[in-house]
């Protein structure tokens, strides 16, 4: 068992969480169940992912909560341009939390090759 807080992939993704929650607060409010909510979710999903992950016994069962933290990554990525396409989120904000996003996801791989 790891302790997740002290993992820079965990660290970086709740931060990320933050980030897309301020940046998402002015969407449309017909939206709230919607791409709002989905994105919501996908962002918490991955922090949580790993946070589980780290909780098991071995590190196949870790690398498998990694892979959906990651996948999760992708769905947060694709939300994020479908709302920058909707200009929901400026093209400032979107390369913000797209290059954030695309630092998670390099730790993410980088964490599961470790792990090999």
């Amino acid at each position: 068992m790891k302790n997740f807080k002290n993992l820079k992939v965990w660290q970086n993704g709740v931060d990320l969480v933050v980030n897309v929650y301020k940046s998402i607060e002015n969407f449309p409010k017909d939206e709230v169940y919607g791409l709002t909510g989905q994105i919501k979710r996908s962002a918490i999903s991955i922090p949580s992912n790993i946070a589980e992950g780290a909780g098991r016994n071995s590190d196949k069962d870790f690398n498998r909560f990694l892979d959906v933290a990651l996948g999760s990554s992708f769905e947060l990525e694709t939300q994020l341009i479908i709302a920058n396409k909707l200009n929901f989120l400026n093209d400032e904000k979107f390369s913000q939390l797209d290059s954030k996003l695309d630092e998670e996801q390099k730790m993410l791989i980088g964490l599961q090759k470790s792990l090999k």
